[in-house]
């Protein structure tokens, strides 16, 4: 059998949003694990923290177009083989269901969505010649349930479940193991504006039972394992890192929260 550790010497990954929050944390950790990686980011400048060695590709490009996810496929084949996908570039939206404009919804989902199934479609030839191939996905809590105002994010992130569970039936023969992350309320890019709305910030806090926030490294650490030979037998997953948070009803708020 196969190593089952988490060393990842040898092993390529591509991180798509791999520029700030938990596509960089989770591209930090793979590097300081002895593996390779394929940075995908929108803008380059995100890019820039993972410097310049002979360890890592960057891709500056939109992961809703088949171009950039073949482009991130053929560098991973420029450094040895793709063995792990994190599927992990996500965009929020907020409004009305009869007011946030049709524009916006429809970006939310190809940015969700749809680049998650693109970046599966391009990878999938190269995945299927690597040694213990694994792909991850980031979904979110608010693909578990419903959130008032982010219909347009629990719609694409809801479809983000589903795909992966459908993706790990249909792959798993082929020796393609693929599971979902579901994060809660975490500190990254993406949620710096409710950092600056204390009171949403601290009315999210009262619903985790560990109290506080997550942090983007404590979610990369889970798509991490997740793609390692660590993770073997762990196929069709959806894994909520959130606190906690999805372990309740929602009806109460948990004891001690407000402390």
């Amino acid at each position: 059998m196969a190593n089952l550790g988490n060393d990842w010497t040898g092993r390529v990954a591509i991180i798509t949003g791999a520029g700030s929050g938990i596509g960089l944390a989770a591209a930090k950790r793979i590097l300081a694990l002895g593996g390779r990686v394929v940075a995908v980011d929108l803008e380059e400048k995100g890019l820039a923290s993972l410097g310049g060695g002979t360890s890592v590709r960057k891709i500056a490009g939109d992961v809703t177009l088949e171009g950039t996810n073949a482009a991130a496929v053929a560098a991973a084949l420029e450094l040895g083989g793709l063995n792990a996908l994190i599927l992990n570039a996500g965009l929020p939206a907020q409004g009305a269901i009869d007011q946030l404009d049709m524009a916006t919804f429809d970006r939310v989902i190809a940015v969700n969505l749809r680049a998650v199934v693109l970046g599966v479609r391009a990878a999938l030839p190269a995945l299927r010649q690597g040694e213990a191939p694994a792909i991850a996905v980031t979904a979110s809590v608010s693909g578990l349930g419903g959130d008032p105002g982010l219909w347009a994010y629990n719609t694409a992130k809801g479809g983000v479940v589903n795909f992966v569970r459908s993706a790990a039936l249909e792959l798993g023969k082929q020796g393609i193991r693929v599971n979902g992350v579901c994060p809660g309320p975490t500190h990254t890019g993406m949620t710096t504006g409710i950092l600056q709305a204390p009171p949403v910030h601290e009315e999210l806090r009262r619903h985790i039972p560990l109290g506080r926030w997550g942090e983007a490294e404590e979610i990369a650490a889970v798509l991490v394992f997740l793609t390692s030979p660590a993770a073997s037998f762990v196929n069709g997953a959806i894994v909520p890192v959130d606190g906690g948070v999805f372990a309740g009803t929602g009806q109460f708020t948990p004891w001690g929260a407000g402390l």
